[in-house]
């Protein structure tokens, strides 16, 4: 029997509109077993919250991206309109209140996309603003071809130190020592075999930042590392040095890197994230005032340069993740296993020591969600359960800089 789902899209972008339609003819939707499926999307423009979650009435599935809102409210208001799934077109998953879905709302992502359109784009803010290109471009343009304040370095010879070595980071790490940098890398759980095989070295964060004269951040954002860049971090660093940011805005204290930016204490920045991005990015304010004093400061700042969460955005990166997008969803509705599901409780009620996901496919079932109520399954000490008997819970916070999936990088690791 054919069915129909209709999924509710929302923070939709034209290109959303062209690459999910381009996948939905992907021949593995009209083979067993998504062959008895067929999709209705609904694009909204409009970014998921409370006050616009009504619009996923009467669909099947919510797909969100990272600057819609999962809190709470909106999960019980989806919930309400009858709504198990939200699919996310993304790998981070900072924006969803993972304790209030639990037992009530699938949440899936797309684990991995293209690591190299993030790294490729953190290679060539670099070498953007190393050698002012964005300056040189708007002087032609007006006419002026004087040279003067254009002078560059060689990042041959120089010194990179890229902090988080995942996908991403390690393609940047190959890329930068193409170009003859030396490599310090810095990592929880450094890959010395891929270290020895590009020449770097793993060092402490603090080490890294004294010696390196280009730091490029590739990490989740964790409370451990909140603010990483901040007024102590910068002082460590060569008055030389640039910063560059393709992870997480909240990696970088914003309000301590532009005071060194105009104090000439670092060289420069290249920012693809910003902290307090979530307002203005992805949408057109050219005709409207910046009122974040720290971003519009950014902007002004002729050291720095700024783009809008774009690091993704290339055509093979839209096509993997509307392409797994519609597989998690297509997954779902058949019963197939949930490979992408992310995991707030990582054991079956203190009934086994291991992830559920694993042991039956996805993070929780009917009979796992109605066992127990949420406050007995904060209360209820299981032995071999985590310090106060609470269940093993995944707080590990999740971005496309991190991709790696085993071990210690795992949303459903045991912390063992």
């Amino acid at each position: 029997m054919n069915k129909t789902l209709r999924v509710a899209l929302f923070d939709a972008k034209p290109y959303d509109r062209v690459w999910f339609e381009k996948a939905l003819k992907d021949p593995v939707f009209s083979e067993p077993p998504f062959a008895a499926l067929s999709f209705e999307i609904d694009y909204y423009e409009v970014k998921l919250s409370s006050a616009t979650a009504a619009l996923a009435k009467n669909h099947n599935a919510v797909c969100a991206f990272v600057n819609d809102r999962i809190d709470r409210e909106v999960a019980a208001q989806l919930e309400a309109q009858g709504i198990t799934l939200v699919a996310l077109r993304s790998a981070g998953y900072n924006n969803v209140d993972l304790e209030a879905v639990w037992g009530k709302i699938h949440v899936l992502r797309v684990p991995a996309y293209s690591p190299h359109a993030v790294a490729e784009h953190a290679a060539a803010l670099l070498q953007t603003l190393n050698r002012k290109v964005h300056l040189a471009y708007n002087r032609v343009r007006d006419g002026n071809f004087a040279l003067s304040g254009l002078v560059g370095r060689d990042l041959h010879g120089q010194t990179a130190g890229i902090v988080g070595t995942g996908k991403i980071g390690k393609i940047l790490a190959t890329i930068l020592r193409g170009y003859g940098m030396k490599i310090l890398l810095n990592d929880p759980y450094p890959d010395d075999a891929f270290a020895q095989s590009i020449g770097a070295v793993y060092t402490d964060r603090d080490s890294l930042y004294r010696n390196a004269d280009v730091i490029s951040l590739h990490c989740p954002l964790t409370p451990d590392n909140r603010y990483m860049i901040d007024e102590k971090s910068i002082a460590l660093m060569k008055r030389e040095a640039i910063v560059i940011n393709t992870g997480r805005g909240a990696l970088i204290d914003t309000r301590a890197l532009v005071e060194a930016l105009k104090a000439g204490r670092i060289r420069g920045a290249a920012l693809d994230v910003y902290e307090e991005e979530e307002q203005y990015f992805f949408e057109d304010w050219s005709l409207a005032p910046i009122r974040d004093d720290l971003l519009a400061r950014l902007i002004q700042l002729p050291n720095v340069i700024l783009t809008a969460h774009q690091a993704f955005l290339t055509e093979e990166a839209l096509s993997q993740i509307a392409r797994t997008t519609l597989l998690n969803i297509a997954s779902w509705a058949v019963g197939e296993r949930l490979e992408n599901e992310i995991c707030y409780h990582c054991a079956d009620l203190g009934k086994e020591k291991e992830c559920v996901r694993e042991s039956r496919g996805s993070c929780w079932n009917a009979d796992t969600a109605s066992v127990k109520d949420e406050a007995a399954v904060e209360t209820e000490a299981v032995e071999g359960d985590a310090p106060g008997g609470k269940l093993p819970v995944c707080e590990r916070p999740f971005s496309p800089e991190s991709t790696r999936l085993d071990g210690p990088d795992d949303p459903c690791w045991d912390g063992k």
